[in-house]
This record gives structure tokens, sequence and C-alpha cells, in this order.
């Protein structure tokens, strides 16, 4: 019986990615019970720029062209989390608004990565390929953290103007 191990490793990655995507969904979910803050907002993008380390390993090292492909993905996909996140005053403090379809969002997104993976992986090397979707992550994060950012000021600074009774607080 000949076993190939590589199609095994692939199928228990893909399924350790698979349990990791719903911790960090379930995750994610309970965070918005709790209060939001600037650093709880910016963190994530901050702690995971330590994963362009893995670039100092060359074979991970895309072309610049891809470089910029999977940045540009990553963007796109994240203008759709931008318009699904938005903040409201409860209590007192500022929380993230519940969206029914952002865990649906989420997981749709993990699926369209598979099937990007599933495709491109017979045209790129698998450690360039880890190292566009690392990029596409990226390019998925940055920008929709620091518009979740600006949001988030600007229902500061509206939570701000009722505790002083300024009602010219535009938002």
């Amino acid at each position: 019986m000949n076993l190939n191990f590589d199609g095994y490793l692939g199928i228990i990655f893909t399924l350790f990615g698979l349990m990791m995507a719903m911790l960090a969904l379930i995750v994610r979910m309970k965070s918005m019970k709790r209060p939001a803050n600037v650093k709880k907002i910016m963190i994530p993008p901050i702690a995971m720029s330590t994963g362009f380390f893995m670039f100092l390993y060359p074979p991970t090292r895309p072309t610049l062209l891809e470089v910029g492909e999977a940045f540009i993905v990553g963007a796109i996909f994240s203008l759709i989390l931008i318009k699904l996140s938005s903040f409201e005053i409860r209590d007192n403090d500022i929380y993230m608004k519940r969206s029914k379809i952002f865990p649906f969002l989420l997981i749709g997104l993990l699926a369209l990565r598979l099937v990007f993976k599933l495709v491109l992986g017979i045209h790129f090397e698998y450690e360039v390929l880890a190292g566009m979707f690392f990029i596409l992550a990226f390019g998925m994060i940055l920008p929709w953290r620091i518009a979740m950012l600006m949001k988030f000021k600007k229902v500061e600074k509206e939570l701000l103007g009722q505790k002083t009774g300024d009602a010219s607080v535009d938002i």
C-alpha cells in the first residue's frame, strides 16, 4: 500500500486551518460583547505584522507583482468588512454593532481562500503561496482596522459630546 504523505499533510493543515478559523470567529463574536477601544482595534494588524519575518526565508518570497496582486485582493475583500463594521453607544460605552451577516461573511472569505488555495496551488510553490496568502490577509485586515479606528473615533467624539452636553457633534 503506497500512502501519499503530502496529500495527508494538505488535508491535516486544511482541517487545522478550519479549526483555527472557527476559533477566531468565536473569539470575534465574544469580543463584540465587551466595549471597544483603540487598543483592541489596532493590536491585530500590529501583531500580525510580525508575520513579515517569514520573508526572511527566501522560498516564501513572492515577486513584486504577486505581492501587489495579493495586497489588492485583500484590500478589495476589506471593503466588505468595512461596510459591515460599525459602532454604537450602549451603557455609556462604545460597542461594535452586531451584524447577522458578519459570521457568514468570515466563513465565506475562508471558503474563498480555500478555493484560491486549491486553484492557485498548482501554479505556485507552497511557500510562495503561503506568503501571498499572508499578504492578502494583511491587505484585508490593515484597511479594515484603519477604517474601524476612524469610525470608532467619530463615535467616541459623539459620546464625549453627549457627556459634556454638546449636541453639535456629527457622525
